[in-house]
């Protein structure tokens, strides 16, 4: 979306390649993921929040749903009234029952704009995504 502002989603702890040893059923990704309540604490906040009308959301696929952080990314904010949108990368996994997962996170009055999984996509392909959305 042309004009849009960046924000990324930071850990207070950061991530190191042990903690996201998904193989590894002690490492703290799997750890995180084996509880869906868990909400891991974020580093940094986005300034006034109430000036976007359109949030879009992206994230890796753990377990076939959105990483917990981004639960409580979407718990830090009031969404009533916005459109969220998230979408994902992925290699392989679908997007899952993410979107069932990452809606309670949000008010009853948040609107959802349906996610889409990239494994891999070109400009093209992301603004042709963007403009099927119908947001301006």
């Amino acid at each position: 979306m042309a004009g849009a502002d960046l924000h990324e989603i930071k850990p207070a702890v950061p991530y190191t390649q042990a903690d996201l040893d998904w193989t590894d059923k002690k490492s703290r990704s799997t750890i995180e993921m084996n509880d869906p309540a868990f909400r891991p604490e974020i580093g940094n906040h986005v300034e006034d929040m109430e000036q976007y009308d359109v949030v879009f959301v992206g994230f890796p696929i753990w377990w076939y749903v959105a990483p917990t952080i981004i639960n409580t990314f979407l718990e830090g904010y009031d969404f009533s009234g916005k459109t969220v949108i998230p979408f994902a990368t992925s290699g392989g996994s679908g997007m899952g029952r993410t979107e069932d997962a990452l809606r309670p996170s949000c008010s009853r009055e948040t609107k959802w704009k349906p996610g889409k999984r990239f494994g891999s996509a070109d400009r093209a392909g992301l603004a042709a995504w963007v403009q099927s959305l119908g947001i301006e």
